[in-house]
């Protein structure tokens, strides 16, 4: 097993209304799930290859809720991105080199029967997660806005946190809303529904956690 670490910003839009119910181990609301993310690499490795700055994204259609399968998934990384970079990008986000269910790659990996060939293209990503702003851009593939919720009545904008302390993918993400539109295989549309900043931290062995468990 290939040693790795990752450390970065994402923004992931579903289907759900705001909350997500699978964060809470129930049924998405709408009977699927619908889900674009993109994440900004900050820091990481694989092996001795460095991935800081690095850019990834995915659009996933799952026709019932994850862990009945049967789900359909396209990769992207930037086009930047050197061949070892993107072989250790893409065996990292198809949970490869990674414990049993350790991370959400690995979760989802398990779940998609329909993986399409991943794209190296141009991929714009800008997250702020305390500000519960974001927009990730593949041409031709991907347009998604966060932003905050706001009070319908005030137009005060609404924040909320979701804590997970044994989480799989993190240990904290302030939601926010978000509306996504993609093209090619995958088509996927979204509008003000559920979204997820987040910041990550993870490793082969899953989460390496910053949060003491309550």
């Amino acid at each position: 097993m290939t040693p790795w670490e990752l450390k970065g910003r994402e923004l992931v839009n579903c289907t759900c209304e705001y909350g997500c119910n699978c964060q809470f181990n129930a049924l998405p609301d709408k009977g699927h799930c619908h889900a674009v993310a993109g994440i900004l690499v900050e820091a990481g490795h694989f092996g001795d290859t460095r991935l800081d700055g690095t850019r990834i994204a995915a659009i996933f259609k799952w026709p019932g809720p994850i862990h009945e399968g049967h789900g359909e998934a396209i990769a992207f990384v930037n086009e930047e991105a050197a061949p070892a970079q993107r072989e250790g990008l893409l065996r990292i986000m198809t949970g490869q080199d990674t414990a049993p269910f350790a991370t959400m790659f690995a979760v989802f990996a398990s779940t998609v029967t329909k993986m399409h060939e991943p794209v190296f293209t141009r991929i714009d990503i800008e997250v702020d997660v305390d500000a519960r702003k974001g927009r990730v851009f593949v041409p031709d593939y991907i347009e998604m806005t966060g932003r905050p919720i706001v009070n319908a009545v005030t137009g005060a904008e609404s924040r909320a946190q979701i804590v997970l302390p044994a989480g799989f993918e993190y240990e904290l993400a302030e939601i926010g809303s978000a509306t996504s539109r993609t093209g090619g295989p995958v088509l996927v549309q979204i509008d003000d529904k559920y979204a997820q900043f987040a910041q990550l931290h993870m490793n082969n062995d899953g989460l390496i956690r910053s949060r003491a468990a309550a």
